[in-house]
Parts: structure tokens; sequence; C-alpha cells
């Protein structure tokens, strides 16, 4: 199979691509970035260097093949993100049609059934209904929390002793490791499928409290506590620490919408199965390295 990924080589996009070169395929990875040209042909791959938002690259790199992952960035500009990421979809959604492709296989995410309340997961809601109207069989691979958002807490324990966020210590969180994503998107991506369907992605359930003792052990810190800010706190730390404050106002909504449990909702609901590989305790140790 021909075989589009989206995304370059991030956390996804690496694991991907070679899994789906050692199975045979013939891969070329979409980037931004020309600077990782030679590391995408060295796994095996053939490189398209472009914008994903312009719509007549995406169909020149798309031409001829049967499948695509399609990852939009997550923070499309600092400002207009929404806007952005929607309009990148767009964009897909034309170079899809315009190179016939009729396997996709679209990163999404919990809380992408809402239209709003969930920060930046409202741009992967539009994109999914986007993707909806087109002819191709379609997965929507609704993936947890990323379990690698906690590398961002490090500052945080290394200089407050603390780990915290807007929401409480009790609460459910569907959480995912990458790696997982990859392996469940390897999966979509060959198999033959007809129609489209929601498939989510999910390494690991747990509470905030779980988590700070699963990584207070690993570092050292078993005493490690979880703080729950306010909405205010959390934006304000955000800000100061150089987010911009759009940005900082989707991820403090956002992880209202968590706190409230829509976010998390549907996933628990209808399927509720944490099917990857990599759970808490695995990863404490990643982060432990990291730390």
């Amino acid at each position: 199979m021909k075989i589009i990924i989206t995304g370059s080589l991030g956390n996804i996009g690496k694991p991907l691509t070679a899994q789906l070169v050692q199975a045979g395929h013939d891969v070329t990875v979409v980037s931004s970035n020309a600077d990782r040209k030679a590391a995408i042909e060295n796994l095996g791959a053939k490189t398209a260097i472009g914008s994903v938002s312009d719509a007549d690259f995406l169909a020149q790199a798309f031409a001829g093949a049967d499948a695509l992952f399609a990852m939009t960035p997550p923070n499309m500009g600092g400002v207009d993100i929404i806007k952005n990421t929607t309009d990148a979809g767009h964009a897909f959604a034309k170079a899809i049609q315009q190179a016939n492709i009729k396997r996709v296989v679209m990163l999404s995410s919990i809380g992408a059934d809402l239209p709003s309340g969930n920060g930046p997961i409202a741009g992967l809601h539009n994109i999914e209904k986007i993707y909806e109207n087109l002819d191709a069989s379609i997965t929507f691979l609704r993936a947890g929390y990323f379990y690698i958002n906690f590398f961002n807490d490090i500052p945080m324990i290394k200089g407050a002793g603390i780990m915290g966020a807007n929401f409480p210590a009790s609460l459910k969180i569907p959480l995912v490791h990458p790696e997982d994503i990859a392996l469940a998107a390897a999966e979509e991506l060959q198999k033959p499928f007809e129609g489209k369907n929601i498939r989510y992605i999910i390494s690991d359930v747990k509470t905030p409290s779980e988590i700070v003792t699963a990584f207070g052990k690993a570092i050292g810190k078993p005493e490690l506590p979880w703080v729950e800010f306010t909405d205010e706190q959390y934006f304000g730390g955000m800000t100061q620490a150089g987010v911009p404050e759009e940005m900082a106002g989707l991820y403090t909504e956002m992880g209202g919408g968590l706190r409230n449990e829509t976010i998390a909702a549907d996933f628990l609901k209808n399927d509720g199965k944490a099917e990857g590989k990599i759970k808490l305790e695995d990863f404490a140790k990643e982060f432990a390295s990291k730390f």
C-alpha cells in the first residue's frame, strides 16, 4: 500500500512510520520542516515538504495514495487557533477528494463529540464533521489525554514541589501514550474497512491522585501532592510561564471540561476500555528519566 503520514516525525509519526515501513508499505511523510528530510529518509520513507494548510500541496502529496493518516498540528499559531485548525481540516478534505483517497485514519480526541466547552478539541470536532461528508472510509481515532503532557509539570515539581491543574485529584482521566496511538493507527490503516467509525485509543484510566503517587514514587518524592487550582490560577500560571493568552484560555477551558466530566463522558459511556499497552506505571519510569 501507498500510505501518507501527516504530522512529520513527532511522537506518533516516528513510530508509525517505522512500523509501516517495516511492514513493507510505500510510506510518504508530510512535514513542514525541510530539516526533517534526512531523518524521514533514514527510516525508509519518502518526504513531502510543505504546509498542511495548503490544499494544492496536500493534493500533490496525496496523489496515488491508498491510505492517509490525517493529523493536524495541535497549535495552529498563537491566535485564531480553532479557526486555523478548522481551516487546515478543510484543506485536508479538499486534498483527500482531489487525490481520491479511499481510506483515512484521522487523529482526533476524547471530547471531540462536543462542539464547545472542550478547549482546543473543538477544532477536532469541526474536522470530524467536515470529514463525515467525504466519500472515503474513515476511522476517527479518538485519543486520550497524552501522558507526555505531564512533562510540562516538571518545572512545577522542581520549583514548588507540587503537581496540579484546574481539576480535582479524584477525577477519572483517560490517558494515552503516543506509541499506543501509533500502534492503533497502523492497525486501522492496514485493515480493510468500509464506512465511518469511531475508535477510542486509551492506555489507562487513572485519577490525578494515582498519577502523583506513581510519579512521586518514580522520582523519589513519595509525598508529591496534587493541587487543584481555580480556573483563574491555572490561566495565570500558564500566561506567567509564557503560554499565549488564547492558548492558555483554551487549555483552561479543556481542564474545565475534564472537571465537569463532559470530555471523557462519551468514552466512559460507550467504550471505557483501556486497550493500550503502556500503563501509568510504565510511563512513570519514562517520566522519571526526563525529570
